[in-house]
Protein backbone atom coordinates (compact mmCIF):
# COMPACT_ATOMS: atom_id res chain seq x y z
CA UNK A 1 0.00 0.00 0.00
CA UNK A 2 2.92 2.51 0.18
CA UNK A 3 3.38 2.09 -3.18
CA UNK A 4 -0.19 3.43 -3.89
CA UNK A 5 -0.16 5.87 -1.63
CA UNK A 6 3.33 7.25 -2.89
CA UNK A 7 1.87 7.66 -6.13
CA UNK A 8 -1.63 9.21 -4.65
CA UNK A 9 0.28 11.43 -2.76
CA UNK A 10 2.69 12.87 -5.74
CA UNK A 11 0.01 13.28 -7.98
CA UNK A 12 -1.93 15.51 -5.96
CA UNK A 13 1.21 17.23 -5.24
CA UNK A 14 2.02 18.25 -8.41
CA UNK A 15 -1.70 19.15 -9.45
CA UNK A 16 -1.51 21.20 -6.44
CA UNK A 17 1.33 23.02 -7.47
CA UNK A 18 0.04 23.64 -10.62
CA UNK A 19 -3.79 25.11 -9.22
CA UNK A 20 -0.91 27.36 -6.72
CA UNK A 21 1.12 28.29 -9.99
CA UNK A 22 -1.89 29.94 -11.71
CA UNK A 23 -2.86 31.65 -8.34
CA UNK A 24 0.64 32.87 -8.62
CA UNK A 25 0.86 33.38 -12.13
CA UNK A 26 -2.32 35.49 -11.56
CA UNK A 27 -1.25 37.35 -9.00
CA UNK A 28 2.05 38.26 -10.66
CA UNK A 29 0.93 39.31 -13.64
CA UNK A 30 3.18 37.09 -15.41
CA UNK A 31 3.07 36.80 -19.37
CA UNK A 32 -0.30 34.80 -19.54
CA UNK A 33 0.79 34.00 -23.64
CA UNK A 34 4.25 32.43 -22.62
CA UNK A 35 3.96 28.49 -23.37
CA UNK A 36 4.37 27.88 -19.59
CA UNK A 37 1.96 29.91 -18.59
CA UNK A 38 -0.05 28.86 -21.10
CA UNK A 39 0.51 25.40 -20.38
CA UNK A 40 -0.72 25.97 -16.39
CA UNK A 41 -4.02 27.67 -17.72
CA UNK A 42 -4.83 24.98 -20.29
CA UNK A 43 -4.21 22.24 -17.05
CA UNK A 44 -6.58 23.98 -14.84
CA UNK A 45 -9.37 25.69 -16.57
CA UNK A 46 -11.68 22.95 -16.76
CA UNK A 47 -12.12 23.22 -13.26
CA UNK A 48 -11.51 26.43 -12.44
CA UNK A 49 -13.76 28.02 -15.29
CA UNK A 50 -16.88 27.14 -13.73
CA UNK A 51 -15.85 27.58 -9.89
CA UNK A 52 -14.79 31.14 -10.83
CA UNK A 53 -18.32 31.62 -12.80
CA UNK A 54 -19.79 31.35 -9.27
CA UNK A 55 -16.61 32.77 -6.80
CA UNK A 56 -16.05 36.04 -7.28
CA UNK A 57 -12.48 37.21 -7.19
CA UNK A 58 -11.32 39.54 -4.75
CA UNK A 59 -8.57 42.52 -5.87
CA UNK A 60 -6.14 40.40 -7.61
CA UNK A 61 -6.58 37.28 -5.67
CA UNK A 62 -8.88 34.53 -7.42
CA UNK A 63 -10.75 32.60 -4.81
CA UNK A 64 -12.22 30.18 -6.93
CA UNK A 65 -8.78 28.91 -7.94
CA UNK A 66 -7.44 28.96 -4.19
CA UNK A 67 -10.66 27.00 -3.14
CA UNK A 68 -10.10 24.49 -5.78
CA UNK A 69 -6.46 24.31 -4.48
CA UNK A 70 -7.81 24.10 -0.62
CA UNK A 71 -10.04 21.56 -1.97
CA UNK A 72 -7.74 19.58 -3.71
CA UNK A 73 -5.30 19.21 -0.47
CA UNK A 74 -8.71 18.25 1.28
CA UNK A 75 -9.58 15.22 -0.75
CA UNK A 76 -5.71 14.15 -1.07
CA UNK A 77 -6.02 13.50 2.35
CA UNK A 78 -9.18 11.49 2.28
CA UNK A 79 -8.01 9.66 -0.40
CA UNK A 80 -5.26 8.61 1.46
CA UNK A 81 -6.92 7.70 4.86
CA UNK A 82 -8.87 5.52 1.89
CA UNK A 83 -6.03 3.77 0.45
CA UNK A 84 -4.12 3.32 3.71
CA UNK A 85 -6.76 2.30 5.87
CA UNK A 86 -8.75 -0.23 3.19
CA UNK A 87 -12.17 2.11 2.94
CA UNK A 88 -12.64 2.12 6.79
CA UNK A 89 -12.55 5.85 8.03
CA UNK A 90 -15.09 8.74 8.77
CA UNK A 91 -14.74 12.45 7.25
CA UNK A 92 -13.54 14.67 10.55
CA UNK A 93 -13.19 18.38 10.85
CA UNK A 94 -9.10 17.54 11.05
CA UNK A 95 -9.07 17.34 7.40
CA UNK A 96 -10.40 21.08 6.93
CA UNK A 97 -7.45 22.17 9.59
CA UNK A 98 -4.67 19.44 7.87
CA UNK A 99 -5.84 20.15 4.62
CA UNK A 100 -4.95 24.43 4.84
CA UNK A 101 -1.62 23.47 6.72
CA UNK A 102 -0.96 20.96 3.74
CA UNK A 103 -2.00 23.71 1.52
CA UNK A 104 -0.04 26.38 2.86
CA UNK A 105 3.56 23.87 2.74
CA UNK A 106 2.84 23.17 -0.78
CA UNK A 107 2.59 26.85 -1.78
CA UNK A 108 6.35 27.03 0.37
CA UNK A 109 7.33 23.92 -1.62
CA UNK A 110 6.23 25.39 -4.91
CA UNK A 111 8.35 28.68 -4.28
CA UNK A 112 11.74 26.41 -3.55
CA UNK A 113 11.00 24.62 -6.65
CA UNK A 114 10.58 27.99 -8.70
CA UNK A 115 13.58 29.63 -7.19
CA UNK A 116 15.89 26.46 -7.91
CA UNK A 117 14.92 26.04 -11.42
CA UNK A 118 15.41 29.89 -11.98
CA UNK A 119 18.54 30.06 -9.98
CA UNK A 120 19.47 26.62 -12.34
CA UNK A 121 17.83 27.78 -15.63
CA UNK A 122 20.00 31.69 -14.93
CA UNK A 123 23.18 29.21 -15.56
CA UNK A 124 22.41 27.36 -18.65
CA UNK A 125 20.05 29.19 -20.98
CA UNK A 126 21.02 32.71 -20.31
CA UNK A 127 17.57 34.31 -20.28
CA UNK A 128 16.48 33.09 -24.04
CA UNK A 129 14.09 30.48 -21.85
CA UNK A 130 10.30 31.63 -21.98
CA UNK A 131 10.28 28.80 -18.72
CA UNK A 132 13.30 31.50 -17.50
CA UNK A 133 11.30 34.79 -18.44
CA UNK A 134 8.16 33.34 -16.42
CA UNK A 135 10.34 32.27 -13.17
CA UNK A 136 11.98 35.61 -13.28
CA UNK A 137 8.69 37.33 -12.94
CA UNK A 138 7.25 35.03 -10.24
CA UNK A 139 10.29 35.77 -8.31
CA UNK A 140 11.96 39.26 -9.07
CA UNK A 141 9.53 40.82 -6.47
CA UNK A 142 10.94 38.76 -3.45
CA UNK A 143 14.46 39.03 -4.70
CA UNK A 144 14.85 42.73 -5.93
CA UNK A 145 14.17 43.93 -2.16
CA UNK A 146 17.36 41.88 -0.79
CA UNK A 147 19.28 42.52 -3.83
CA UNK A 148 19.24 46.29 -2.67
CA UNK A 149 20.61 45.30 0.28
CA UNK A 150 22.93 42.56 -0.58
CA UNK A 151 24.01 43.77 -3.89
CA UNK A 152 25.78 41.33 -6.25
CA UNK A 153 29.26 39.77 -5.80
CA UNK A 154 31.29 39.26 -8.23
CA UNK A 155 28.16 38.90 -10.38
CA UNK A 156 26.74 36.00 -8.40
CA UNK A 157 23.38 36.80 -7.35
CA UNK A 158 22.80 36.06 -3.57
CA UNK A 159 19.09 37.01 -3.00
CA UNK A 160 17.79 33.17 -4.37
CA UNK A 161 19.78 32.21 -1.29
CA UNK A 162 18.95 34.04 1.43
CA UNK A 163 15.47 33.38 -0.14
CA UNK A 164 16.02 29.99 0.51
CA UNK A 165 17.91 30.66 3.64
CA UNK A 166 14.50 32.53 4.60
CA UNK A 167 12.23 29.36 3.81
CA UNK A 168 14.20 26.90 5.59
CA UNK A 169 13.65 29.08 8.82
CA UNK A 170 10.17 29.07 7.90
CA UNK A 171 9.92 25.56 7.67
CA UNK A 172 11.58 25.23 10.83
CA UNK A 173 9.84 28.01 12.65
CA UNK A 174 6.32 26.23 11.38
CA UNK A 175 7.48 22.79 12.46
CA UNK A 176 8.32 24.84 16.11
CA UNK A 177 4.69 26.18 16.37
CA UNK A 178 2.55 23.78 15.13
CA UNK A 179 4.19 19.97 16.12
CA UNK A 180 5.21 17.60 14.08
CA UNK A 181 2.35 17.15 12.17
CA UNK A 182 4.05 19.65 9.65
CA UNK A 183 6.58 18.06 8.87
CA UNK A 184 4.45 15.22 8.12
CA UNK A 185 2.71 16.86 5.34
Amino acid sequence: MNSIGFLVSTLFDLYIMVVLLRIWLQWARADFYNPFSQFIVKATQPVVAPLRRIIPSIGSLDLATLLFAYVLSIAKFVILQLVLTGGGMAFTPDFLWVGALALLKAAGGLLFWVLLLRAILSWVSQGRSPVEYVMHQLTEPMTAPIRRIIPAMGGLDLSVLVLFIGLQFANFLMGDIIGPIWHQL
